[in-house]
C-alpha cells in the first residue's frame, strides 16, 4: 500500500521456507533493494563483541622459560604476569557481560518482537500516509499474534492499548465527513467483545464447541461434556432451538444483553476470561468483521487443502481477502475456517479419547496416523501448530496426571506418503507464566545431528520440521536423551 502511494513499481515473490527464499533471492537478486540508506545503523553487532579467540586466553607469559634470570627478575616478570592475568579476567567478565546484553537482546526480540503489522503501520504514520486499511491490517497482525500463541497476554494487551489510541484518533479525523453515514463507510471499532470463534457468522452452539478456551473446558465430545454445555446455556437462559441457528437468525430480544449474560455465567462455570480486548470493522451496514475473524479466515486461505491452487495461490487469495473489495474471498475464507476448526476439535476428541497423547519422560507425544480424518488439513505448518496448542491446552485440562500438566507437546503428522515424510512440531508447555519461548528448534536439530535422521529444517518456525517416518524411532529416542 506504501508503494502504491508513492506510485513504486515493485514484484511480490512469496516465499513459504528458507529454500524458496534462497531461490527467490538467486533469481531476481538484481532487482533486491534493503530499504534502508546506505549510512543506517542497523545495530548489527560486531563480531568481536560475540566471538572471542580462546587461543587469547590461553597464553601466559609464565610459560616462557625463566633460566638464568635474577631471582628480583623472576619477582618482577611474576608481578606483572599477575596484573596482566587480572586484566585479562576483568576484561572477558566485561565481554561476558556485553554478550550476554546482546543475545538478550536478540532473544527478547525474537520471542517478544512487535508485529511486523504494527511496525510497518508505525512508518505510515511517521509518513503522513496512515490510511484506515493499514490501521486494520496492524490490527489484524497483532490479532494474529495473539490467536496463534505467539505473545504473551500483558504484550497482547500493551499493543491493543496503542492500537486503541490510533483509532481514537482516526475516528475523530472521519467523524464530521459525509462518509460516516455512507453505505460504503469503513469503520474501526474498540470493543470488549466473547472470546468465541467466528460466532457472529456461526450458530452459537458450534462456536462454544469449537472454540479452544470452551471446548477444552467443556469436553463437548463426552455426554458429561454435552450435559454441562446445556447447563450452562439454561443458566445463561439460552434455549437450545436458537443457539443451534445461526447467530444472524437469533431473535434480537436474546442478543441485547447476550455479551454480558454468557460472561456472567461464564465466571460460574470458571471460564473468567471470556471476554477480551479486541477490534471489529463494519464495511458499510452490512458486514461486520471481529479482528479474529479474519485472522482464522486468511489462514485458512493460506493453507487450503485444494489441491489445484498452490502456495503461491492461496497466498494471493489470503492476501485479497484482506481488500474490502473482496468480501466473496473473506466469506470463502471464514467456511474452510470452520471446516478446519471442526476438524480440529474432532481430532483432539480422538486423540483424547484413544489415549494418542503419551508421556516420553521429558515430553508429551502424539502422532496422527495416515487415515485420521481431516489428517491432510494438518500437514500444513500453520495448522499443524494450532492443532498442537489447541491440544496440549485441552489435554491439560483433560488428565489428572499433576505432572503431565507441566510438559511441552511434540506432535507428528502425515505430509507425504509418496516420499514417506512427516511434519513435527514442538510445543511449549502450557502454563500461566509461559514466555512463550520455545526450545524445540535446537533440540530437533542436535538430535537430527545426533542419530544423522533425515529431516528438513525448511521452516521460518524453527520448531517445525520435515522428518523420514523411518527415522523417527531413533530421532525421538535422541530427543528424550537430550531433554531428559
Amino acid at each position: 500500500a506504501l508503494f502504491q502511494c508513492d506510485h513504486v513499481p515493485y514484484t511480490l515473490v512469496p516465499v513459504s521456507g528458507w529454500q524458496e527464499l534462497e531461490t527467490a533471492f538467486l533469481e531476481h537478486k538484481e532487482q533486491i533493494k534493503l530499504l534502508i540508506k546506505q549510512d543506517d545503523d542497523l545495530e548489527v553487532p560486531a563480531y568481536d563483541d560475540l566471538f572471542r579467540d580462546e587461543e587469547e586466553d590461553e597464553e601466559h607469559s609464565g610459560n616462557e622459560s625463566d633460566e638464568g634470570s635474577e631471582p628480583s627478575e623472576k619477582r618482577t616478570r611474576l608481578e606483572e604476569e599477575i596484573v596482566e592475568q587480572t586484566m585479562k579476567r576483568r576484561q572477558r567478565r566485561e565481554w561476558e557481560a556485553r554478550r550476554r546484553d546482546i543475545l538478550f537482546d536478540y532473544e527478547q526480540y525474537e520471542y517478544h518482537g512487535t508485529s511486523s503489522a504494527l511496525v510497518m503501520f508505525d512508518l505510515a504514520w511517521m509518513m503522513s500516509k496512515d490510511l484506515s486499511d493499514m490501521l486494520w491490517w496492524a490490527i489484524v497482525g497483532l490479532t494474529d499474534q495473539w490467536v496463534q500463541d505467539k505473545i504473551t497476554q500483558m504484550k497482547y494487551v500493551t499493543d491493543v492499548g496503542v492500537l486503541q489510541r490510533h483509532v481514537s484518533r482516526h475516528s475523530h479525523r472521519h467523524q464530521d465527513e459525509e462518509h460516516v453515514l455512507s453505505v460504503d463507510c469503513t469503520r474501526i471499532s474498540f470493543e470488549y467483545d466473547l472470546r468465541l470463534v467466528l460466532y457472529q457468522h456461526w450458530s452459537l452452539h458450534d462456536s462454544l464447541c469449537n472454540t479452544c478456551y470452551t471446548a477444552a473446558r467443556f469436553k463437548p465430545w463426552s455426554l458429561h461434556g454435552q450435559k454441562r454445555l446445556q447447563e450452562f446455556l439454561a443458566d445463561v437462559g439460552l434455549p437450545l432451538k436458537q443457539v443451534k441457528q445461526k447467530f444472524q437468525s437469533m431473535d434480537i430480544s436474546l442478543k441485547e444483553n447476550l455479551r454480558e449474560m454468557i460472561e456472567e455465567s461464564a465466571n460460574k462455570f470458571g471460564m473468567k476470561d471470556m471476554r477480551i480486548q479486541t477490534f471489529s470493522i463494519h464495511f458499510g451496514f452490512k458486514h461486520k468483521f471481529l479482528a479474529s475473524d479474519v485472522v482464522f479466515a486468511t489462514m485458512a486461505l493460506m493453507e487450503s487443502p485444494e489441491k489445484d491452487g498452490s502456495g503461491t495461490d492461496n497466498f494471493i487469495q489470503a492476501l485479497d481477502s484482506l481488500s474490502r473489495s473482496n468480501l466473496d474471498k473473506l466469506y470463502r475464507g471464514l467456511e474452510l475456517a470452520k471446516r478446519q476448526l471442526r476438524a480440529t476439535q474432532q481430532t483432539i476428541a480422538s486423540c483424547l479419547c484413544t489415549n494418542l497423547v503419551i508421556s516420553q519422560g521429558p515430553f508429551l507425544y502424539c502422532s496422527l496416523m495416515e487415515g485420521t480424518p481431516d489428517v491432510v488439513l494438518f500437514s500444513k505448518p500453520a495448522s499443524l501448530s494450532l492443532l498442537s496448542k489447541h491440544l496440549l491446552k485441552s489435554f491439560v485440562c483433560w488428565t489428572k496426571n499433576r505432572r503431565c500438566k507441566l510438559l511441552p507437546l511434540v506432535m507428528a503428522a502425515p505430509l507425504s506418503v509418496e516420499q514417506g515424510t512427516v511434519t513435527m512440531v514442538g510445543i511449549p508447555p502450557e502454563t500461566d507464566s509461559s514466555d512463550k519461548k520455545n526450545f524445540f528448534g535446537r533440540a530437533f536439530e542436535k538430535a537430527a545431528e545426533s542419530t544423522n535422521s533425515r529431516t528438513m529444517h525448511n521452516h521460518f518456525d524453527l520448531s517445525v520440521i520435515e522428518l523420514k517416518a523411518e527415522d523417527r524411532s531413533k530421532f525421538l529416542d535422541a530427543l528424550v536423551s537430550l531433554l531428559s
